[in-house]
């Protein structure tokens, strides 16, 4: 079989791939929605078994949802950049820088007010024009080290010791 022949009857067994700017656009659509508080339209590009798994959580859309909700009421002036985006078929692979205000509690630690940076990488799953799953890992420490080591690992030392499991992300409507 010629390089022709197999390309050919590769792309006819094939299911026809989501056009590259399409799927990268959903994925970052989501990140904007996010960093403008766009509950609605977050809602709209996730799909309803949207799953999301990172830094030791696993969230359905709406836990996803609120917790991003959570996060966008502790951090105020919340900016996004996205310094590396790849696109791989119907995954998109982005390498983040997130800039704010600690502004409010988070996860057990108490607003210190002053400006963070988060630095991480997160893959989403565009099918149809929804994304279907995200993984992400994120600069923890380097989150700790800027919001108050000594809050987070007290919050950490005590969750781990006593076994307690921290309440789920609630939904706000929006």
């Amino acid at each position: 079989m010629t390089t022709a022949t197999a390309a050919s009857t590769l792309a006819a067994i094939s299911p026809a791939p989501a056009s590259r700017p399409d799927v990268k656009g959903t994925a970052l659509a989501v990140s904007l929605a996010i960093m403008n508080g766009h509950w609605d339209a977050l809602d709209d590009l996730l799909d309803d078994g949207f799953t999301y798994t990172g830094d030791g959580f696993v969230f359905t859309k709406d836990e996803y949802i609120g917790f991003m909700q959570d996060m966008k009421a502790a951090f105020s002036g919340l900016k996004m950049e996205f310094p590396h985006v790849l696109v791989d078929g119907n995954q998109v692979s982005v390498r983040f820088v997130s800039t704010a205000v600690n502004s409010g509690s988070f996860m057990g630690a108490p607003a210190n007010h002053r400006n963070i940076e988060v630095h991480g990488i997160l893959i989403r799953r565009v099918e149809n024009g929804k994304v279907m799953q995200e993984w992400q890992t994120t600069d923890l420490l380097g989150v700790m080290r800027q919001i108050g080591f000594g809050a987070l690992l007290g919050y950490s030392v005590f969750v781990g010791l006593f076994n307690v499991t921290q309440k789920r992300p609630v939904r706000k409507a929006a």
